[in-house]
């Protein structure tokens, strides 16, 4: 006999997926010099999770390497772009346009 580990109570809160029109690129990038960047997607509005909780802050990310860039505060380079930093952690992606159930881009 095998055992089931899954609880009928357990649901997932969304699809999930890693691929198609309804899932965000790997790594997006919200600065326009970036070669990630990509503004038709950035315009449908990518919602993002790090480490279990949604962010609003990130300005670029990295589903299959896990990582995110977060602005350091309000420190700013020599050229008046915001400093940023990398931060390590499980990241995952959708578009907010398709509502609660959309399908959600995560590694694994």
């Amino acid at each position: 006999m095998t055992e089931d580990n899954t609880t009928p109570d357990s649901a997932p809160e969304a699809a999930t997926a890693t691929t198609g029109p309804d899932v965000p690129p790997d790594h997006l990038a919200i600065d326009p010099r970036s070669p990630h960047f990509d503004g038709d997607v950035l315009r449908r509005g990518v919602g993002i999770r790090f480490k279990g909780a949604v962010r609003t802050n990130i300005e670029e990310y990295c589903i299959s390497e896990g990582w995110v860039r977060v602005q350091a505060g309000k420190t700013m380079d020599r050229k008046g772009r915001p400093l940023t930093i990398k931060l390590n952690g499980p990241v995952e992606a959708w578009f907010e346009d398709l509502g609660e159930d959309a399908p959600v881009a995560k590694a694994g």
